[in-house]
């Protein structure tokens, strides 16, 4: 891939910022890992013009912009208030897991990293939204948890909006 343009990559910088207060989260304090992952989003908005996660792998980037789950802010930050990538965390740099259900990754990685403001964020945390990641997280990594806990996770989840 060509060198990124430099008005790409100050977009994506701004984003970030922007997000992150909208969000009630801080841009990783770790400038390393803040700016690896916002060169990845840049890359990605200048090969795909949308920007994908860089932290995922994907058979088909095309594809995975079409579904939009994986746009940043993806559905994962905006239900649950957690980025994988560690873009959005706390101003420890940790990743928010309060609103994962135990057997998240996430969960099971960081353990409780409370939500240190929960009146900002999570603007997609309906029960339905949470239901339907939650099934597909289940199902990509082979997980076998039953449907009626992530119905009850997913009502008490969106409750603590």
């Amino acid at each position: 891939m060509s060198e990124i343009k430099p008005e790409i990559l100050e977009k994506m910088i701004n984003f970030a910022k922007n997000f992150a207060e909208k969000s009630g989260t801080v841009p990783n304090p770790n400038e390393e890992v803040r700016m690896a992952v916002i060169q990845g989003l840049a890359a990605h908005v200048q090969e795909l013009g949308k920007p994908l996660c860089p932290c995922n792998f994907y058979p088909n980037k095309e594809e995975e912009v079409k579904k939009r789950r994986w746009i940043c802010a993806c559905d994962e930050m905006q239900i649950f208030k957690y980025c994988h990538c560690l873009l959005f965390t706390t101003q420890e740099g940790l990743p928010i897991t309060e609103y994962l259900p135990e057997w998240h990754e996430g969960r099971q990685i960081y353990g409780l990293v409370k939500d240190p403001t929960p009146d900002k964020g999570r603007a997609l945390s309906k029960v339905e939204n949470i239901i339907e990641n939650l099934k597909e997280y289940v199902k990509e990594h082979g997980l076998d948890i039953p449907e009626e806990e992530i119905v009850k996770f997913a009502q008490e989840t969106a409750k603590k909006k």
